[in-house]
Parts: structure tokens; C-alpha cells; sequence
């Protein structure tokens, strides 16, 4: 049984058809990306844990620069992963998945309380579990709330959903055509060369504790699965 974490933007729930990120959960796109999760847990060897991000909602980094205090615009942004968690839950939900919403911050009348016995209970019985509020303190991002759990959690691997990327390149795709994609990376070599997979503190973590990471394109049908049965679609970062 492989235990997996799956890394999603907050601006894929945003995207229209066409992979355009707006303001706002696109309910539509939702429904979409729970369909392809539901065909992951299809396989029925996986236990399965989502983190969502907030960009579709608050971009603190946006506030920081124009004055706001960082403690504060960390917090909303934790705010907003729950807000996607919820989305995220009631379209799972509608597909016939058990699910839970599990949080850093305290919201009892929404989600359960984030402790790790718990959470690995219900990833043991078959439950999806979507982690939001981050690490419940600041100065820490969703990366690095990825590596945490999945670390916590004893996860294989993290799959690192991105909205319209294929991999890991060597320079900026969409400003450079010859930009080189890597199908396999160690997680050393993404620190050294400072490659963007995930923030410094994540990337360690996950060397730390051999964990498995794929980055790849959610924006292709059929590619949340495939990315566990065929990590070649994009570009595997390994210990191994």
C-alpha cells in the first residue's frame, strides 16, 4: 500500500478551460480535479492526503510588498487552504469518497483538528485527508507543509501538481525555448542548483526522509494518476 501526498496550487482551483488562472474558487475546475483524484484512489493501493494552496484566494507575498506585516498575511493565506480544503471536500464527497478535513488552525465547526494518530486512522480506513492551514505558523509555506506531513505520515512520495508545468527545467521555460527539462533528479541536485521543485526547507525535509517527489502537469486528463504509475510524465526527484 503506497501512502502518497498530493500538492495542489490554489490557482488550479481558479483555472478555466483553458488553464487560466483567475481570483476565486472555479467550483467547475473543482469538480474536475476531484474526478481525477478519484481515478488515483481507484487504483486501490493508495492512501491518499491532499494539501491545497491559497494563490487563487490571498497572495500574501503581494501584501508584503505594499506594507502588510508578514505574521498576519501568513495567517490569511492559511486561512484560504482551508476555504479550498472545504471546496476540495464537498466535490470529493459528491463522487462517494470518505473524506476529512483536517486543520492546523482550530475550526472545530468545519474540520477536525490536525493529530497525526488521527490522521494516520483515517488514511488506514480508506479516507482521503485534506490538510489546510498550512503548518498552523508563519514563515512556513504549503511546500514545506507537504514535506511535513508526508514525513509525519511515513508518505512515499509527494506529487507536486503544477498548473500547466511538466517538470523541472533548467531554466524558465516560458522565457527561454531551450530551457532543458530533467525526467530525473536527486534531491541533492535540486538543492544545489537551486532548481525552484520546492523551498529550501521542504527540499530538505524530504531528503531527509527519502521522499519520493513528482512534479508534473495536472492541467493533462489522467495525469494526477499517472504520475504514481508512470512518474516519466514529469520529472522525478529520488534518493533512489
Amino acid at each position: 500500500m503506497k501512502r502518497v501526498i498530493l500538492k495542489i496550487s490554489g490557482e488550479a482551483l481558479s483555472s478555466n478551460e483553458k488553464g487560466v488562472s483567475s481570483s476565486g474558487i472555479n467550483v467547475a475546475k473543482v469538480n474536475e480535479i476531484a474526478k481525477e483524484i478519484k481515478d488515483l484512489y481507484d487504483l486501490g493501493d493508495i492512501q491518499l492526503g491532499i494539501i491545497c494552496g491559497a494563490g487563487n484566494i490571498w497572495r500574501g507575498r503581494d501584501a508584503i510588498e505594499n506594507g502588510m506585516d508578514r505574521t498576519s498575511a501568513d495567517y490569511m493565506g492559511m486561512l484560504g487552504t482551508i476555504l479550498n480544503a472545504v471546496a476540495l471536500q464537498n466535490s470529493l464527497e459528491t463522487l462517494g469518497l470518505d473524506t476529512r478535513v483536517m486543520t492546523s488552525l482550530s475550526i472545530p465547526q468545519i474540520a477536525e483538528p490536525y493529530i497525526r494518530r488521527k490522521a494516520d486512522s483515517h488514511l488506514n480506513k480508506g479516507r482521503i485527508c485534506i490538510f489546510g492551514g498550512g503548518t498552523g505558523n508563519p514563515f512556513f509555506t504549503t511546500d514545506t507543509t507537504a514535506a511535513l506531513r508526508a514525513s509525519e505520515l511515513g508518505c512515499h512520495m509527494i506529487l507536486m501538481a503544477k498548473n500547466g508545468t511538466d517538470g523541472v527545467y533548467d531554466s524558465d521555460p516560458r522565457k527561454n525555448k531551450n530551457a532543458k527539462k530533467y525526467t530525473k533528479l536527486s534531491h541533492q541536485e535540486v538543492i544545489e542548483k537551486k532548481l525552484g521543485v520546492m523551498d529550501l526547507t521542504a527540499a530538505t525535509m524530504c531528503m531527509e526522509n527519502d521522499i519520493d517527489i513528482v512534479v508534473f502537469d495536472m492541467n493533462k486528463k489522467g495525469n494526477i494518476r499517472k504520475a504514481v504509475t508512470d512518474p516519466t510524465i514529469g520529472t522525478l526527484v529520488t534518493t533512489k
